[in-house]
């Protein structure tokens, strides 16, 4: 059976996204759902060389309890970042407990 290896000691707030109708077009607006307790590594953020340019793109590994409501179009903001849910958090071993994501860092607001 699966456990953590090290405990939920960082705190981060669920935002998932509402749609509202403004002439005619959708405009996505985020809500808080709540504070959760998980685990927060960076492992130093992922190094990527495209057409001979290096660089390093903010990502992180999330572990925390499970919750349905966490889903690929929500946001997690830890401190003054925010980070979105890349691909469907994995329901770890299916068995409804803990869930894993992997997060990548939130530029701009255009």
């Amino acid at each position: 059976m699966y456990r953590p290896r090290e405990p939920f000691t960082t705190t981060a707030e669920l935002f998932n996204p509402t749609y509202e109708n403004v002439q005619g077009v959708n405009k996505k607006k985020y809500k808080s759902f709540g504070i959760l307790q998980c685990l927060f590594k960076t492992y130093g953020g992922t190094e990527v060389n495209i057409n001979n340019v290096y660089g390093v793109i903010d990502t992180a590994t999330i572990e925390t309890w499970f919750r349905p409501d966490i889903t690929s179009a929500s946001l997690l903001k830890i401190g003054n970042k925010s980070y979105e849910v890349v691909g469907e958090p994995e329901d770890i071993n299916q068995r409804h407990k803990y869930i894993k994501m992997k997060v990548r860092g939130k530029k701009g607001g255009a």
